[in-house]
């Protein structure tokens, strides 16, 4: 009976109290009153008897899977951002310590070919000045199509100050020759073309010779070499610096065979170039310096047509 009346009471608290409150005949304002004093009686209530600190657990609970969903967007845009800037800044990172590694290498290149000797006899005859040269990275963006030409395009031109018959070295030694020179790019003839010749010096023996390419990427040749010369396998072969061309004391290639003839007067040595001329993408333009300034060298000075190479490699050998 206590429930029945009680169920009454509710049935009728409902319809004579809530219900006329909330109708759709009250006013929006008068609706927007009565939740400000309802939201301010609950926030007193929980704030002073802390009634509703375990409700409001439950619905932080029941939010979060909402509030992690609704920053998922941010956290994948920024995590996206921060790993391509990271990207970015280890391939400009990258690009700056090859360039600083190529330069080094260059300079442990000038070093080694630098005997002890050669420092006394420069102290002996009072010179205080060592061979340095100026350098400048470029990168190689082509390569001639035909098999038949180890010819490759740089990215440095006459704006960079970049001349024919400039010398062109890459991390493990000398390369070729710019040919060709236009504002923004250049043409570079390899050692290994058949075109290409280049004045050597054994570094064991000091003899000089002159090496001329094959069509082989992998092989050098040293011609009309008397039988009597002191040639071996893994001799150093270095530039001598004879025609102006390319700067002395740099590697060139390592002699991997001597072949000797019964009754030939000369001896057909093979060489392998130290340079990778199928595989340096960064390169370096040597700038021969005269009397502290960067002179450069036209191509009537350096014979980089094929009639004044030749002319030049006669006189050489002569």
């Amino acid at each position: 009976m206590a429930a029945q009346f009680i169920f009454r009471r509710w049935n009728w608290y409902k319809e004579q109290v809530i219900k006329p409150i909330f109708s759709q005949r009250q006013s929006l304002v008068t609706r927007f009153v009565l939740l400000i004093i309802l939201s301010l009686a609950i926030l007193y209530f929980d704030h002073s008897y802390r009634a509703l600190s375990q409700v409001r657990q439950w619905l932080t609970v029941a939010a979060t899977p909402v509030l992690f969903l609704a920053d998922l967007p941010g956290r994948i845009w920024g995590t996206a951002s921060q790993v391509v800037m990271s990207h970015n800044d280890l391939l400009q990172e990258n690009a700056r310590l090859k360039a600083r590694n190529l330069i080094l290498e260059q300079k442990v290149q000038k070093l080694a070919s630098l005997t002890a000797q050669n420092i006394r006899l420069r102290e002996l005859l009072n010179s205080s000045e060592l061979v340095d040269e100026q350098v400048l990275v470029a990168e190689v963006v082509g390569v001639d199509p035909d098999p038949f030409r180890h010819r490759v395009i740089i990215n440095k031109g006459a704006i960079d100050k970049v001349y024919e018959g400039q010398a062109i070295l890459d991390a493990h030694g000398v390369m070729g020759q710019v040919i060709e020179v236009s504002p923004v790019s250049s043409r570079v003839l390899m050692l290994t073309d058949v075109a290409a010749r280049i004045p050597v010096q054994n570094h064991r023996t000091k003899y000089r010779a002159i090496a001329t390419g094959t069509g082989r990427t992998d092989r050098l040749e040293l011609q009309h070499i008397p039988v009597t010369e002191d040639f071996q396998e893994g001799d150093l072969l270095t530039s001598s610096g004879l025609g102006g061309i390319y700067p002395e004391g740099y590697p060139v290639g390592v002699v991997t065979r001597v072949i000797h003839n019964s009754g030939d007067a000369f001896a057909s040595i093979e060489v392998k170039p130290l340079a990778e001329v199928n595989r340096s993408r960064v390169v370096l333009l040597v700038f021969r310096e005269v009397s502290g300034l960067i002179e450069p060298i036209n191509a009537a000075q350096t014979g980089v047509s094929k009639t004044k190479a030749e002319k030049k490699t006669d006189e050489v050998r002569r």
